[in-house]
């Protein structure tokens, strides 16, 4: 008996002529089923979760760019540091990451208790998937079994926290916070037991840090634009005196505060200057002027009680003696950036993490060593090496990294004369095509990274750029609504143009190529799918050849095999990618929520289940699983991380 057609919210099946059309924001997107699929199928049937799932396994680069002091070293010989809303715990020496995932948007700030386990970190506010507010908060947690041990400051700090930390003298008891609202509030808490003790306006302007004296648990220093201000925290007040420049220069801005161990304090600022405060008092009573060509970062009091600066225009980390001699100095070249933050490694080891979301390991007089290294824009290129453990990254900073999947270093890195939007690789390995927000596009050689071929298309973004399976061609899609196709010889090395694919209304956003080579399909920004011969750019309208034509990825969110990824009443811009495991049996998509979610595959049933993930903090760009399955790769835009999932 022929069923009839079934429908269910949003969604309508036609058995007659065998489509599904589903809608996004009214309009109608028409997706045809293949032959064999269109007796049995209904909208109403259930499909199961996946049987595997993913853990996360490595966090790529590190936030340097906008946020300090985030660099310390525990005694379990794990350095710890925040990129995205995950807080990594990464052993050097074991080669070995773990991770705490308690936060839901990006993470700012982190300070670790001075018993060396319990860490606090602070995140900005988020908006969750139903447009809700997630409210900004600190998060105390145990850095040995990553539980989380309390929440604090909900609903009663804005907008972000910027600063946290726990006092020293009196067993860590008190915590203070500072939030990104107008005020620059100031908050002073006792986080076992969550109890809000006193807060104060701190500034109009930005507050950089702020800490508790080491001696003295009711004496907290902030630092910001234009001030140097000592808190005194009586019951639930708070008093201030400004520090005094007095004959000295003023800066534009004091960056940052340390103690040294009589328990002066020590700033850095905008000027290059170091200044020391006599203990408790609001005075000046030591100069280091012209320490840093430009500003000075960060400023760490070894055990040994002398002191390493890290400067911003001059990248250098300076070692002083006790008297503020300077006794060694060393320099980090230019693509790894601008000190940011240092910490005091085992002996004689230095952690440097720098302002190109960069860490190095560092020893004087001239070892450095960079031991993270990340993308410092926004980030959308992505393609997986076809028969090596390796993947490709490209961002608007400009960068293409060849990233090992083992090692989790890049293999190489190059710097490319546009900001970098797309990648793909030959089917070979042997080159990998690179497309930019300029309409340029680019390709390199994987070995030894040099310039084989460059090309333009039009002048917008080139939002895709694939080889067709038996690579002889190469798409390439852009924002003025053409893919262009390219004939393909020479392994890679040799391109002539043998057609155009006119057609769609609106940027193209995705594309796959069919097993065999000989067809193309697209999606487009308003919900079109549209059929291509390769070979000529024609496009294809008889739906009887594409309905059955086997692909060789599934990277199109609009699609037949895919449309059960898209939630309730989405808008059409929620799902920025998908992608199907080589073994064909798991669809992984990335979405504008900051989530991975992994569905079973063919993912052909509205609003199909699936496994979610967080880790990302803002729309989560591309995602692709390594070529034997074992991982999947998921990245980031403005957060810029890309993330490895075991799979």
């Amino acid at each position: 008996m022929k069923k009839s057609s079934s429908k269910s919210k949003e969604c309508s099946f036609n058995a007659e002529d065998g489509y599904v059309r589903m809608f996004l924001r009214g309009r109608p997107v028409t997706m045809h089923i293949p032959d064999q699929q269109r007796e049995s199928y209904s909208v109403d049937n259930k499909v199961a979760l996946p049987d595997r799932k993913l853990k996360l396994q490595w966090v790529y680069g590190y936030r340097g760019r906008d946020c300090r002091s985030n660099l310390y070293l525990l005694p379990t010989g794990e350095i710890v540091y925040f990129n995205a809303s995950v807080v990594v715990l990464y052993n050097t020496e074991e080669q070995q990451q773990r991770h705490y995932l308690g936060h839901n948007d990006d993470v700012k700030c982190l300070s670790v208790h001075p018993d060396m386990v319990t860490i606090a970190t602070g995140q900005m506010a988020g908006n969750s998937k139903d447009g809700k507010l997630l409210a900004p908060h600190v998060r105390v947690w145990d850095s040995v079994s990553l539980n989380t041990l309390h929440v604090i400051g909900m609903g009663v700090i804005d907008r972000a926290v910027t600063c946290v930390a726990f006092s020293k003298s009196n067993g860590g008891t008190f915590l203070c916070a500072v939030d990104d609202a107008n005020d620059h509030m100031l908050s002073v808490w006792n986080w076992q037991k969550e109890k809000h003790l006193a807060d104060v306006k701190c500034s109009n302007d930005s507050v950089l840090a702020a800490v508790f004296h080491p001696m003295d648990a009711n004496l907290i220093v902030t630092c910001g634009k234009s001030h140097l201000n000592f808190w005194t925290v009586e019951g639930n007040t708070l008093t201030k005196r400004q520090g005094l420049f007095e004959k000295h220069e003023k800066p534009k801005y004091v960056l940052c505060v340390a103690f040294a161990e009589n328990g002066d304090a020590i700033t850095g600022d905008s000027s290059g200057n170091i200044y020391v405060w006599a203990k408790g008092g609001s005075r000046i009573s030591q100069v280091v002027s012209g320490a840093h060509e430009g500003g000075i970062f960060s400023v760490c009091v070894l055990k040994d009680g002398t002191m390493v600066t890290g400067g911003g225009k001059d990248r250098k980390v300076v070692l002083w003696d006790h008297d503020y001699r300077k006794s060694a100095e060393m320099e980090v070249g230019e693509p790894l950036g601008p000190v940011r933050a240092l910490a005091e490694g085992k002996q004689g080891e230095l952690f440097i993490g720098t302002t190109k979301n960069a860490i190095i390991r560092a020893a004087f007089p001239d070892t450095l060593t960079p031991i993270v290294q990340g993308h410092t824009d926004e980030l959308w290129g992505l393609d997986i090496h076809p028969s090596m453990e390796q993947f490709v990254t490209c961002s608007q900073d400009r960068q293409v990294h060849l990233w090992d999947t083992n090692s989790h270093q890049p293999l190489w890195s190059k710097t490319i004369e546009d900001p970098g939007r797309s990648a793909g690789f030959h089917p070979s390995g042997a080159v990998v095509a690179v497309g930019t927000m300029t309409g340029r596009w680019l390709v390199l050689d994987t070995d030894t990274r040099d310039l084989v071929s460059m090309h333009t298309d039009g002048n917008e973004i080139i939002s895709n750029i694939k080889y067709s399976p038996d690579g002889n061609f190469l798409a390439v899609a852009s924002h003025d609504n053409f893919v262009y196709i390219y004939a393909v010889t020479e392994n890679g090395r040799k391109y002539s143009r043998v057609g155009k694919c006119t057609g769609h209304s609106s940027f193209v956003t995705h594309l796959d190529w069919s097993a065999d080579s000989q067809y193309l399909v697209t999606n487009s920004g308003d919900y079109e799918i549209l059929f291509w011969e390769a070979s000529s750019g024609k496009h294809v309208t008889n739906m009887d050849t594409m309905r059955n034509q086997e692909w060789a990825t599934s990277t199109c969110t609009l699609s037949f095999n895919t449309f059960g990824v898209w939630p309730d009443g989405a808008d059409g811009t929620d799902i920025n990618a998908v992608c199907r495991s080589h073994d064909g049996s798991l669809m992984a998509s990335a979405d504008d929520f900051g989530k991975v979610h992994l569905f079973s595959f063919p993912c052909s049933q509205p609003r199909a289940p699936s496994h979610e993930y967080g880790g990302h903090s803002s729309h989560v760009t591309n995602v692709a699983f390594l070529h034997d399955d074992s991982h999947l790769i998921s990245t980031g835009g403005k957060d810029t991380s890309i993330l490895q999932w075991g799979v």
